[in-house]
């Protein structure tokens, strides 16, 4: 494949084309007022940034391509976007590439009757990899982003920061500027936890669930973690006591929506109520009218969710 080559809008080439549209992670940003895009001009900005392939010599590739397969690269459904940014890359590993070097080494020692330096073994390194990255596996995924105008929200569907960066880095190529920002709550979400697990409860419409993580403030940074754990004891209150905060912690909203806090505010472990899913396989009859419902049903509950959230956190911070 040509490096410039456009590759075909079909999902399966990354994946099974989801059916559903439940977000598992949450990197959570907030859509500054400089946000004014419509469903059109995102669309005609994201094709800045198509997804093409890696070339013979690359290891990693980004671009946006359509969240379900085909068709538009912007899935717009009562004013709520979603876009996806595919990724392939180069599974090479150092441990193939040294094997390979070494022969090659061995041999250019035999004939010239010494060990090769330091720069030609670096050479030779660089040389066996490219040689190898044309037949290296490929690995394909997708991240999505859910765009909500109304409240104002971007989320990036990503366990970690670094995928997100990844994902924020290419929008703001594929836009120019990248009016967004992270949340600040006037609470930190760690002195918030902290405070939960210490009275054995979560305030509004949050019960705490039977994971959190708690950590010391010294330099050691001593951690206990706690899985599938009655928290509202005296040996938790005891950790909080010595001086250890809480980073982690499992929480339930409204019995609808369970998920894991961090300390960064980030929303880990999603889980939605069964009966929410049952409710859009009820009101679909195909998959395109699946994959809606569920768009629909997740953007409602986790705006609310969002918003309880940051209501319990004192709200938004300068």
């Amino acid at each position: 494949m040509r490096r410039n080559a456009p590759v075909e809008f079909s999902l399966p080439s990354f994946g099974s084309c989801p059916l559903t549209m439940w977000f598992r992670n949450l990197q959570i940003f907030r859509l500054t007022s400089d946000w004014a895009y419509s469903t059109d001009s995102l669309s005609a900005a994201l094709h800045k940034g198509l997804f093409h392939g890696c070339g013979a010599t690359d290891r990693v590739a980004r671009g946006w391509v359509p969240p379900r397969g085909e068709g538009e690269l912007v899935f717009s459904l009562e004013h709520q976007q979603l876009i996806a940014l595919g990724i392939e890359q180069k599974l090479l590993p150092a441990s193939v590439v040294r094997q390979y070097a070494q022969t090659k080494l061995a041999e250019i020692e035999a004939a010239q009757g010494y060990k090769p330096g330091r720069k030609q073994s670096r050479e030779v390194i660089d040389q066996v990899e490219a040689e190898l990255l044309p037949r290296a596996f490929v690995k394909r995924g997708l991240t999505y982003v859910w765009i909500d105008p109304v409240n104002r929200w971007l989320l990036v569907d990503a366990s970690s920061s670094t995928r997100a960066d990844e994902v924020m880095e290419h929008l703001k190529l594929s836009l120019g500027e990248l009016p967004v920002t992270l949340i600040k709550t006037q609470i930190a979400p760690a002195t918030a936890m902290t405070q939960w697990l210490a009275a054995g409860h979560a305030p509004g419409n949050f019960t705490i669930d039977r994971d959190c993580e708690l950590q010391a403030a010294a330099e050691e940074r001593a951690a206990v973690r706690y899985v599938r754990h009655n928290l509202d004891s005296d040996e938790v209150r005891s950790h909080i006591a010595s001086g250890k905060s809480a980073t982690r912690l499992a929480l339930t909203w409204n019995d609808r929506v369970s998920f894991v806090l961090t300390e960064q505010l980030q929303i880990k472990r999603l889980a939605f109520l069964d009966l929410l899913k049952e409710d859009a396989e009820r009101q679909a009859e195909n998959a395109d009218d699946l994959f809606a419902a569920n768009f629909t049903l997740m953007c409602g509950e986790l705006a609310q969710l969002l918003g309880h959230l940051l209501e319990v956190l004192g709200g938004e911070g300068e």
